[in-house]
């Protein structure tokens, strides 16, 4: 893939992982107890979670604690029927970085 056709899909993957950030603070707010334990590990009070969230380096921080939990990452990556890996990779382009898939 050419340089210039990477970077025109630049702001579509960095929509796409914001969406999928997202998709996993709604997932985390779903439940009391995770949004509990969020909220105290991320020391963000629920009245802010709004405006946070427009926030790319916020939804950088909710992939980053999804992620440290194993089980809660898988169960997130089951309800919303993608790869765990899809998670990091999202978390990859919001932090700026070129994810690029390995392949044996």
């Amino acid at each position: 893939m050419s340089k210039q056709r990477r970077s025109a899909n630049r702001p579509d993957r960095q929509a796409a992982a914001e969406a999928l950030a997202v998709a996993a603070l709604a997932f985390i707010a779903g439940e009391p107890e995770r949004l509990g334990r969020f909220l105290a590990m991320s020391g963000i009070g629920p009245e802010s979670i709004r405006a946070a969230a427009r926030e790319p380096q916020f939804l950088l921080g909710v992939l980053d604690y999804l992620a440290a939990d194993e089980l809660l990452l898988i169960a997130f990556a089951a309800e919303n029927t993608i790869p765990p890996g899809a998670v990091m990779e999202a978390r990859d382009t919001i932090a700026g970085r070129r994810w690029e898939r390995q392949t044996p």
